[in-house]
């Protein structure tokens, strides 16, 4: 559809450039040059290339084949939706890692807020549905494994820490931290 607009646009142009030339004789000249000025930018703005080196250029990633159903990640994932969705601060705090609890504390005291379930689900979707959980990668006290569902459209990586034990969410993703580091005002 662009295209065509862009070829009627062009040749509405140049039959009014064409019908306001002066005398014919003068006309012949002009009219090749401008049919040939005509035809370089019809050329250049039909097939003229993206840049896609360019800081506003988008570019999305090829979505992963599914390698693994992450049994040991969902677990931990699936309880602390469920203790969003329950508003239950202790279940919560056994999926959670040391240092991300101790963050969300200091938010919620900085904020004067008490409930931490309750607090986190202010900035996370609770999805009605379970959330998907794959691919994870685990390397010896920490995992990466990718979450779609709720806030999250498309997989995206999220890390988790073993501790005392036990698979905790750290609340951190390398998909987003490097989102935020690419961008002009992450930096």
């Amino acid at each position: 559809m662009r295209y065509f607009r862009i070829l009627f646009s062009i040749i509405g142009l140049s039959l009014f450039a064409s019908a306001c030339g002066s005398s014919p004789a003068n006309n012949a000249g002009n009219s090749a040059k401008t049919n040939a000025v005509n035809t370089a930018n019809v050329s250049n703005t039909v097939t003229a290339p993206t840049n896609v080196d360019s800081a506003v250029a988008t570019t999305t990633k090829p979505e992963a084949a599914t390698e693994n159903a992450a049994p040991t990640i969902t677990p931990v994932v699936h309880a602390y939706y469920d203790a969003l969705k329950k508003k239950d601060d202790a279940a919560l705090q056994a999926v959670l890692s040391a240092a991300f609890i101790k963050s969300v504390q200091d938010d919620m005291k900085a904020e004067k807020k008490t409930g931490m379930a309750a607090y986190l689900a202010q900035y996370d979707t609770i999805p009605e549905k379970p959330v998907e959980v794959r691919n994870e990668r685990i390397e010896g006290d920490k995992a990466v494994a990718e979450l779609k569902g709720g806030a999250y459209i498309k997989w995206t990586a999220f890390s988790f820490i073993k501790e005392n034990g036990a698979w905790k969410f750290t609340g951190g993703s390398p998909d987003i931290d490097n989102v935020k580091q690419s961008s002009p005002a992450g930096k």
